[in-house]
């Protein structure tokens, strides 16, 4: 058994070598095509990436986006109002920024109870925000929320942006120690200040002081964003809107106050499910406490790994806690779980995403969600069943898909459109056009593998396929002229090896080696199908002119390998296929070597015993022992990198033998 994925460039992503054989598998999201390429996946081609609106396709993945005034919901693909509540979704709870002053020492807290994104930026630095950003207006799309804040709000938010100076501190953000905490019990609440939205970034750097011996200083700087929503409720005939804002601002503004002293006394502490952390630490609080890993991350083997999602990193406890039914985490290292849109506090522990807020069935589908054929306005139970003549293949969604021009399904709750009554059954190779109710063949650069569908799937990658109407994914040919030609060795390939080459393609090389080398080329095997009464060509000449001096033609199927020496310094070599039958093409390398030593190569390569065995065929098939050879003749000092023992476990006796007696009568030709 030979190891194919030892070679180089075998598979494009991921290589299985089996007995005998080997497979390519490709990274999700995209397609194998041409035997051992893979493609990204145009997803946007299959029936529009099931997106309500528009798609946007990406490299191993796509998107969903929404038009104007409207938002993405939870399930990534459906569009809703930007300003409407979903129907049993509780207003998210609001972060709070709660100051107090004990013994002339201000301290702060802001708690996070939703929406909360913890990101460690570099070693020395984070981000972290809180809540959502009201969207009023035009909306300010951020992370995962997708969920509309059910907001009351009536006018744009109080926005207000402060920065902060720590000295001698380092932007860590650690788990305050549990004997603080106990001390912070007797507080009379001075201020209490809801935020909507905050946004804290915490960055250090070191800072030189003067005079040469004085060590560096740690700085940190904290820039916070705050908004406030304004209320409607706060309104009254006493104060108007412009009154409630401002004294939103100057409460906002105290709060901010307050902020600075008690981030000047290291008094500031942000809460996360119920553990209180300190934003930054002098530098000797960090050494006292000093853990392996960062925040967000645990030690497993001797690796500091990140909490995976469905998890939260739990600073009293240093480890990853699933999240407890009724919450959710769709992002890894976070320090809490998100609240689930029905908040009930049912479902299951770990859930990874809204989607699994409710558990799952015995059969692993996940609960509370609407099930395929079903559709309800937040994709959650109780469901309506899809009407006659729309349908929906996917849980969790918001509306069921037409099936267009007036047709119906065979029932209501169809889950796919070939459940759609369509007055003609298309076969694959084709797709249904709903308003001319006829069936139109897939156009060049797209296949349909299946019967009765609505859409043609677009070829991965840079692939085209040769004709309409294809059927099958391995019809998507790459059309690149394949090969790397280097001035000591490399090689040229028919488009799409070893798949295919595809119809009507021309391919032009020039090797133009380096002053006093010769080229040396090993065919070790070439398909061009001979039926086609030579339409598909390969030729070797010395330039484009017909009649320049030709090293190699041909256009039929060899499997026994042959090599050659150029006829000419330089090498014209073209490739041409016609519209007729197609083969798997070649993979042709070359190497450039010394022309001192053109009497000898040609010698070796016009022995009839190089090719004589079956065991010296495969050496000249063999890419790892070609690549040996090709590397000691483009270089030949390279000899003394093979010991005597590698040599005799790569190539058969016989073939020594052969190269020996070639090279002793070259070097001492008296002898």
């Amino acid at each position: 058994d030979i190891d194919e994925c030892s070679f180089e460039r075998t598979c494009d992503h991921t290589c299985i070598n089996y007995p005998g054989s080997f497979e390519c598998l490709c990274h999700k999201g995209y397609t194998l095509y041409g035997l051992t390429h893979c493609g990204d996946i145009d997803e946007c081609s299959i029936s529009n990436g099931s997106c309500d609106f528009g798609c946007l396709n990406t490299m191993g993945s796509y998107e969903c986006v929404c038009p104007p005034g409207k938002k993405l919901h939870w399930n990534k693909k459906d569009c809703v109002e930007m300003v409407k509540c979903l129907p049993n979704a509780k207003p998210a709870p609001k972060a709070q920024l709660v100051c107090s002053k004990t013994g002339g020492i201000e301290s702060c807290f802001l708690s996070c109870p939703s929406n909360t994104l913890f990101v460690p930026d570099s070693e020395n630095s984070y981000t972290l925000s809180c809540g959502v950003p009201v969207q009023h207006g035009k909306a300010q799309p951020r992370r995962n929320s997708t969920l509309p804040s059910c907001s009351d709000s009536l006018a744009p938010p109080i926005k207000q942006k402060a920065r902060f100076k720590i000295k001698d501190a380092k932007c860590h953000l650690r788990p305050r120690s549990k004997e603080k905490t106990k001390d912070s019990g007797k507080q009379a609440v001075s201020d209490n200040c809801q935020v909507t939205f905050v946004n804290l970034k915490c960055d250090s750097s070191k800072k030189k002081r003067r005079g040469r011996k004085s060590p560096s200083k740690e700085v940190s700087h904290i820039t916070a964003e705050f908004e406030v929503e304004m209320k409607s409720e706060e309104v009254s005939d006493t104060c108007n809107i412009d009154c409630v804002r401002k004294r939103m601002e100057q409460k906002l503004q105290t709060a901010i106050k307050t902020l600075r002293k008690s981030i000047n006394k290291q008094q500031f502490y942000i809460q996360f499910s119920g553990t209180e952390y300190e934003v930054a630490q002098k530098p000797a609080k960090a050494t006292e406490g000093h853990e392996a890993c960062s925040t967000g991350q645990v030690l497993q083997d001797g690796k500091c790994v990140t909490c995976s999602t469905g998890t939260f990193y739990s600073g009293e406890h240093k480890q990853c806690v699933p999240c407890s039914p009724g919450t959710y985490q769709d992002t890894e290292g976070q320090l809490t779980c998100e609240p689930c849109p029905s908040n009930d506090g049912q479902g299951v522990a770990g859930a990874r995403n809204v989607s699994e807020c409710g558990g799952k069935d015995d059969n692993f589908q996940f609960l509370g969600q609407c099930s395929p054929g079903h559709y309800s306005s937040d994709g959650f139970k109780p469901c309506t069943v899809c009407p006659l003549g729309t349908y929906q293949p996917e849980p969790g969604r918001t509306l069921c898909f037409p099936c267009g021009g007036g047709l119906l399904t065979k029932y209501e709750g169809a889950v796919s459109f070939q459940d759609c009554e369509t007055k003609v059954h298309c076969s694959p190779g084709h797709y249904y056009n709903s308003t001319t109710h006829r069936c139109i063949r897939c156009p060049v650069g797209t296949y349909q593998p299946e019967f009765g569908q609505n859409y043609c799937i677009t070829c991965p990658g840079n692939t085209s396929t040769d004709f309409d109407g294809s059927t099958n994914v391995t019809h998507c040919k790459n059309q690149h002229c394949g090969g790397e030609l280097g001035d000591y060795t490399g090689y040229i390939e028919s488009p799409n090896y070893p798949g295919d080459y595809p119809a009507n393609v021309e391919c032009i090389w020039n090797i133009n080696p380096p002053p006093k080398r010769r080229i040396l080329i090993v065919v070790p095997e070439i398909f061009l199908p001979i039926e086609d009464e030579c339409g598909d060509v390969l030729v070797m000449r010395k330039s484009a002119s017909p009649t320049s001096i030709t090293t190699y033609e041909t256009c039929q199927t060899y499997e026994r390998p042959i090599a050659f020496t150029s006829r000419s310094r330089k090498l014209w070599i073209q490739f041409k296929s016609n519209e007729g039958n197609s083969g798997k093409g070649f993979q042709v390398p070359y190497v450039t070597y010394d022309e001192d030593y053109q009497q000898l190569i040609e010698d070796i390569v016009r022995d009839g015993r190089l090719y004589a065995s079956e065991n010296h065929q495969e050496i000249l098939k063999d890419k790892k022992l070609i690549k040996a050879l090709f590397d000691v003749l483009a270089h030949p000092q390279n000899y003394f990198k093979y010991t005597a023992q590698e040599s005799k476990e790569m190539f058969p006796r016989s073939f020594i033998k052969l190269l020996r007696s070639k090279v002793s009568r070259f070097l001492r030709p008296y002898k």
